[in-house]
C-alpha cells in the first residue's frame, strides 16, 4: 500500500535487533525490523486516523475535478427553457391580486378555475362500477375508441368507414398522434421527406417531425399587418410546393394564431394540393372545442376526403373533452382499400410497439363511454359548445370594453379569429409593458388564451391593452 506524502515515516528497531548485532554469536539470524524511538509529534502523526484523514483530505480536493471531466455528460449544454412555462413561473412569483396568466393552453371556467365536464364525472363513475380490470390494450390500442374516434372525424356515414378503408390506433394524446404519423412517414412515405409547416405552426410540430428524421419546410398562413390569413400568399406557396410532398394543416382553431380559412378557401387550397399531388397531414386538436359544433370544425378534413384526397388524421381529446393529463388521442390513415389498410395497421403496430408498447386505458375508456353512450354524447356535444361559447363571448367582450376605454385601434380580428388562442397583434415591447406595469402574462409574440379571460377581468384586460397601446 503506498505511503502518504508528508507524512514521517519512522523506522523500527526491537531490542532484539540490537542484541544481535553487539553479541552476533547468540543471533541465530538476522532482525527483520529496526526499531528507533520515535519522537512524539511523530508518534501522533502515525495514529491510524490522522493517517487516513490525510489521504483522504487529498482525495477530497480532486474529486470534484476529476469527476468533471471524467462525467459521461460533462458536454451536455443547459438546454432554453420552454416559453411557456417561463410564463407560468414568473405568473407563479407575482403577488399583485390582479395578475393574470394568458400563456397557459388548457380550458378555464368563468372563475378562472379548471374545469372538469359532467359527462367525463359520469363516465367516471359508470367505468369504476363495472370494477374492471386493468390488463394491458392491445398496441393498437381500445378498439370501441379507435372506431367512434374516426366516426366522429370523418362522420358516420363517411364512405371511408363504411368501406373500412382507413385504420385508427389509439395515441398519446395529440403530441403522441403526431409523432406516430411522422415516424410512419419516415419509414414508408418513399416519395419526399420534406414536411411543410404553416407560417407560425404550434411550436411542437418542428422538433416533432424533425426529431422523426424529416425536413421542415414552410408556406405563408399568418398576416401580422391584418392579424388574418394570408389566403394569397399560402396559395402562392403552395402552388410551387414540389410534388408529392407533405403538407400539414390545421382542421380549425389554429394554433397559435386562431386564424382558420373559411369553406370556400378550403376548397380553393384542397383544389391545390389535389394538382400539385401533395399528401396532406391534418392536425385536429379543437373538434367541438373550436365552434360549438363538432361537424363544422371537421368540414375541412371530410371535404379532402370527399375531393379523393387520401389524408392521415391527429386527434386530441384534451380540449373537447378536457382530458389533458389522461393523454388520449388517435391517429388515422385513410388508404385505398381495405386491404392496404391492414398492411397499414400491420406496420404501425410495429413502430408503436418499441416506442411505447401499448397505450394507456383510462383515458381511452371515458372517451370511449361518452361517444358510445347516447346520453353521454348529447350531454358532452352541450358542455363542448358551452365551452367554446364562452371563449367566444370572451372575446366579444375583450373588443367592447377596448371601445369603452377608447382605443381607436381595429380590433375585428379577435371576433375574427377562433379556438382557445388569439394573436393580439400586441408588439414585444407593449407586451413587456403588460407584465410589467399589471401583471399581465403572455407569450411575447403577444398571443394569449382566451380561456384565461373571465368576465371578472375582461375589463382590467382591455384597460392595460389599451394603456399601452394608446
Amino acid at each position: 500500500m503506498g505511503r502518504a506524502r508528508g507524512v514521517p515515516v519512522l523506522r523500527l528497531r526491537p531490542r532484539s535487533a540490537r542484541l544481535c548485532r553487539q553479541q552476533p554469536g547468540k543471533c541465530a539470524r538476522k532482525p527483520r525490523l529496526r526499531l528507533r524511538v520515535p519522537a512524539p509529534r511523530a508518534m501522533a502523526l502515525l495514529q491510524p486516523s490522522r493517517l487516513l484523514g490525510a489521504a483522504t483530505s487529498r482525495r477530497a480536493c480532486l474529486a470534484p475535478a476529476a469527476a468533471r471531466s471524467s462525467s459521461w455528460w460533462s458536454h451536455v449544454e443547459m438546454g432554453p427553457p420552454d416559453p411557456i412555462l417561463g410564463v407560468t413561473e414568473a405568473f407563479r412569483r407575482d403577488t399583485n391580486t390582479k395578475k393574470m396568466n394568458l400563456g397557459v393552453g388548457a380550458y378555464r371556467d368563468d372563475n378562472g378555475k379548471p374545469y372538469v365536464l359532467n359527462c367525463v364525472r359520469k363516465a367516471e363513475a359508470q367505468i369504476a362500477a363495472k370494477k374492471m380490470d386493468k390488463e394491458y390494450l392491445p398496441i393498437a390500442g381500445l378498439a370501441e375508441f379507435n372506431k367512434a374516434s374516426a366516426e366522429l372525424a370523418l362522420g358516420e356515414t363517411s364512405e371511408v368507414i363504411k368501406n373500412g378503408r382507413y385504420v385508427t390506433v389509439q395515441s398519446i394524446s395529440g403530441t403522441g398522434s403526431l409523432r406516430i404519423g411522422a415516424n410512419f412517414l419516415q419509414r414508408f412515405f418513399k416519395s419526399s421527406h420534406d414536411v411543410y409547416l404553416p407560417k407560425p405552426s404550434w411550436g411542437n410540430h418542428t422538433p416533432i417531425f424533425r426529431d422523426a428524421g424529416l425536413q421542415l419546410q414552410a408556406y405563408r398562413y399568418y398576416d401580422p399587418k391584418t392579424c388574418g390569413f394570408d389566403f394569397s400568399g399560402a396559395l402562392d406557396d403552395i402552388s410551387k410546393i414540389p410534388e408529392k410532398s407533405i403538407i400539414l394543416f390545421h382542421a380549425c382553431a389554429h394554433n397559435p394564431t386562431g386564424v382558420d380559412p373559411r369553406p370556400e378557401q378550403w376548397k380553393e387550397l384542397a383544389s391545390v394540393v389535389k394538382k400539385r399531388n401533395l399528401f396532406v397531414f391534418f392536425d385536429m386538436a379543437y373538434q367541438g372545442f373550436a365552434s360549438g359544433d363538432i361537424n363544422r370544425d371537421a368540414w375541412a378534413v371530410r371535404h379532402f376526403i370527399e375531393q379523393g384526397i387520401n389524408i392521415v388524421l391527429s386527434q386530441s381529446y384534451a380540449k373537447n373533452m378536457g382530458l389533458y393529463g389522461e393523454r388520449v388521442g388517435a391517429f388515422t390513415v385513410i388508404c385505398s382499400d381495405a386491404e392496404e389498410a391492414k398492411r397499414v395497421e400491420s406496420q404501425l403496430k410495429i413502430l408503436i410497439r418499441p416506442m411505447y408498447s401499448n397505450p394507456p386505458i383510462n383515458g381511452a375508456r371515458i372517451a370511449s363511454t361518452i361517444l358510445n353512450s347516447p346520453d353521454l354524447r348529447k350531454e358532452w356535444l352541450g358542455e363542448v359548445k358551452g365551452m367554446a361559447d364562452r371563449i367566444i363571448g370572451m372575446r366579444t367582450q375583450l373588443v367592447s370594453n377596448l371601445k369603452k376605454e377608447g382605443s381607436s385601434y381595429n380590433w375585428q380580428h379577435i371576433t375574427d379569429q377562433i379556438g382557445m388562442f388569439c394573436f393580439t397583434g400586441l408588439k414585444p415591447e407593449q407586451v413587456e409593458r403588460l407584465t410589467k406595469e399589471f401583471s399581465i402574462y403572455m407569450t411575447k409574440d403577444g398571443r394569449i388564451s382566451v380561456a384565461g379571460v373571465t368576465s371578472g377581468n375582461v375589463g382590467y384586460l382591455a384597460h392595460a391593452i389599451y394603456q399601452v397601446t394608446k
